[in-house]
């Protein structure tokens, strides 16, 4: 107990009383005791230099953390657009003027079923190929320069198929491409053209056929890493790329994810599949879906140019085959919408008696149309 008139118990006062019992009642208090009653030495100056300390420190971690945060945030934006404007069913597509369809319909002659199909054709928003062999170094800029100042016209978004890879296609039909160092010139041309408009919604094709062709061509690493470095070139505000996702009759699945992975595909909007080729679009919808799944919710586009009749089993100007659904008229969560990518009209190449790839032939352009344009 406490003396009358001391102060109230605290740490110290506590201490105090404990040993003044022990003392009346005859006990002596052990080593233990002494050490667990003994009060707790006064903060001096340098603990209190030592609180202020972890204290700041603790400020700081705080503050670079933030830091980082907003570096991160801010280089997530540039690399992908926000998502509200993401490309949609129902979105204006430009109708590019400077076109083989339109060229041919200029100089068919009138009345013709190969005037009425490149008339019909040449009306379509279709995709327009960038290609070393038609824009290049030097010229591809103001290609797409021009091309965006159509599409700003009209108010637009524009579609754009990159196609310049070295050793392109693998030595087959669209055999071609630049050397290394040129392809990274020639991108950086383009990336430069569209960050130059960023008003304009770019939907950008790279490299149709790159990745899903790259374990056939032995080239898996090469192409990884100049799809990286292509993509580093052509990101800019308002620019959705999508990479080659091969299609549904080809690659699995899961290999197809795996190599769109390597690609980077996390930092673009996905992939695009059915590219150049004939497959139905519920096909092709439910391979999109199972590689987005694999690649944590990655989009799509489809290309619906010539899939109206489904395919036969042939890529290369395979016989009767019709245009699809038109560009920009369907699309889902993971679809974000289909799109004419290779124009109807061109040749796959010299197979089955078409010209050379790219290439206008009005036989095509007539059979593929035979539905609707007359």
């Amino acid at each position: 107990m406490l003396p009358p008139g001391a102060p109230p118990a605290g740490p110290t006062t506590a201490w105090a009383a404990r040993r003044l019992d022990l003392v009346t009642n005859g006990e002596s208090e052990t080593p233990a005791q002494s050490y667990a009653w003994a009060p707790a030495p006064p903060a001096g100056p340098r603990r209190a230099r030592r609180r202020r300390r972890a204290i700041i420190l603790a400020v700081l971690v705080v503050a670079i953390l933030a830091v980082i945060g907003v570096v991160i945030g801010v280089v997530v934006a540039a690399s992908q657009p926000a998502a509200s404007k993401a490309p949609h069913p129902g979105m204006a597509l430009s109708v590019p003027s400077d076109t083989a369809a339109a060229k041919a319909s200029a100089t068919a002659p009138k009345g013709t079923d190969a005037a009425t199909a490149a008339a019909y054709l040449a009306a379509q928003p279709t995709a327009v190929w960038l290609t070393p062999e038609h824009s290049g170094i030097g010229a591809v800029g103001a290609t797409v320069a021009a091309l965006l100042d159509e599409a700003k016209a009209a108010d637009a978004a524009l579609t754009l198929v990159v196609y310049g890879l070295p050793e392109r296609d693998c030595g087959q039909y669209s055999a071609g491409g630049l050397a290394p160092a040129d392809y990274e010139t020639w991108v950086a041309e383009i990336g430069t053209a569209l960050k130059a408009v960023p008003e304009v919604t770019t939907i950008v094709m790279l490299e149709p056929d790159s990745l899903a062709l790259a374990p056939q061509c032995g080239n898996v690493d090469a192409r990884v890493t100049q799809l990286q470095s292509a993509i580093g070139d052509l990101v800019a505000d308002n620019t959705w790329i999508y990479l080659d996702g091969g299609h549904s009759s080809w690659l699995p699945a899961d290999q197809m994810a795996d190599l769109l992975r390597q690609a980077g595909v996390e930092r673009v909007r996905g992939f695009a599949t059915n590219v150049s080729n004939y497959n139905a679009l519920g096909d092709e919808v439910a391979y999109a879906h199972k590689v987005s799944a694999l690649l944590d919710g990655a989009h799509a586009v489809i290309d619906t140019s010539r899939n109206g009749a489904g395919s036969n089993g042939e890529w290369c100007n395979p016989s009767g085959r019709l245009i699809g659904e038109a560009g920009g008229t369907s699309g889902d969560d993971v679809v974000d919408l289909n799109l004419w990518i290779k124009p109807p009209g061109e040749s796959d190449g010299t197979c089955n008696g078409g010209p050379a790839a790219g290439t206008w032939w009005a036989q095509s352009a007539v059979e593929l149309t035979r539905n609707t344009a007359r």
